[in-house]
């Protein structure tokens, strides 16, 4: 799993994810996720490079979440492919881990939440 961080916009951090979301996958994001999370800033969790994601990824993202919305804050999943997404409607998490389409859908759910 690689992963990138970087700013996106006034509107928070971009973090850039590619590979296999597994066990290993989710050690390698977990520091650098948490890290962000715990900046207060809104997050754009980029997944089109994302290819398969299992339930200890998922917990990850979903703890980054719950800890910037404790700051008023919001995160976003950027464009992952239908397979992945599949496994977070499945899994009920739309409320907790939307997702979007484009940086431009990203950039309307930050400010759409009153968050930004």
């Amino acid at each position: 799993m690689q992963v990138t961080i970087c700013e996106f916009g006034d509107d928070g951090k971009k973090v850039v994810l590619v590979g296999k979301l597994d066990i290993a996958g989710a050690q390698e994001i977990e520091l650098p996720l948490a890290t962000v999370a715990g900046s207060r800033c809104n997050i754009v969790v980029d997944m089109a490079g994302v290819d398969f994601v299992a339930s200890i990824g998922i917990r990850h993202l979903v703890i980054a979440s719950k800890t910037v919305a404790r700051s008023a804050r919001k995160l976003v999943l950027l464009g992952p492919n239908a397979l992945v997404t599949e496994i977070f409607r499945t899994a009920g998490l739309q409320d907790i881990l939307p997702i979007v389409r484009s940086e431009d859908e990203a950039r309307e759910a930050l400010a759409s939440s009153g968050r930004v």
